[in-house]
């Protein structure tokens, strides 16, 4: 576990140092944005969601006016939107809890958020870590490829990941890491024809199918 301790934050260094701005992608100016943004992106690009979002949160400013949105009209607004019908439907009703149950404001605690109806844990730890600044580690496919092909994980289940990477990464840089691991997945590490012989973790890398220098 020491080793791969060491391995991690040598991982993190050499990465921060490739990326030095990373952030999230998702544009966002309060947790209730990033809460529905969030939802929004799943299996869609960060950009149709920052561009749907863009007019979106002009419209909608509160949890209670999603709430009192009429379903067909919130469809209508994210029809661009991969899913948009039962992603609309998620928005409405986990605004209608909020409203209900946390007047008006997004839970800043993990329970509460996975609590909400359609709210996983990976929502819930992108709104911890980006809009309230709690350390923690949100697995997307970009972390869970990067994460296991350079050995920190083994686990293909994103709950188990999550912990597991938790265990080596200091908590200082949990969310960090996840910002290095999606620009790292992006860029370098694709599913598809990864560019292993310019990545700059390749000698740290475990996978046994890298592209040989």
């Amino acid at each position: 576990m020491a080793d791969k301790k060491k391995v991690a934050a040598k991982i993190i260094s050499l990465l921060e140092k490739k990326h030095p701005d990373v952030s999230l992608v998702l544009n966002f100016s309060s947790p209730l944005e990033l809460l529905v943004a969030t939802i929004l992106a799943a299996q869609c690009t960060d950009k149709r969601v920052n561009d749907v979002s863009r007019t979106l949160f002009k419209k909608y400013k509160k949890a209670e006016d999603y709430k009192r949105a009429k379903i067909n009209v919130l469809e209508k607004d994210v029809s661009s939107i991969s899913f948009f019908r039962n992603k609309a439907g998620n928005i409405k009703n986990c605004c209608k809890v909020i409203v209900e149950k946390y007047n008006g404001n997004v839970p800043s605690d993990i329970d509460e958020l996975t609590s909400l109806p359609g709210i996983g844990r990976k929502t819930a730890n992108i709104v911890l870590g980006n809009a309230f600044g709690q350390p923690a580690i949100a697995v997307d496919t970009h972390v869970q490829r990067v994460s296991t092909r350079l050995g920190l994980a083994t686990s293909k289940n994103p709950d188990n990941i999550e912990k597991e990477l938790c265990e080596v990464v200091p908590r200082e840089k949990w969310t960090k890491i996840c910002h290095l691991f999606q620009a790292h997945g992006r860029v370098t590490c694709t599913a598809k024809n990864p560019s292993c012989p310019i990545c700059v973790v390749y000698d740290l890398c475990e996978w046994k199918d890298k592209i040989r220098k």
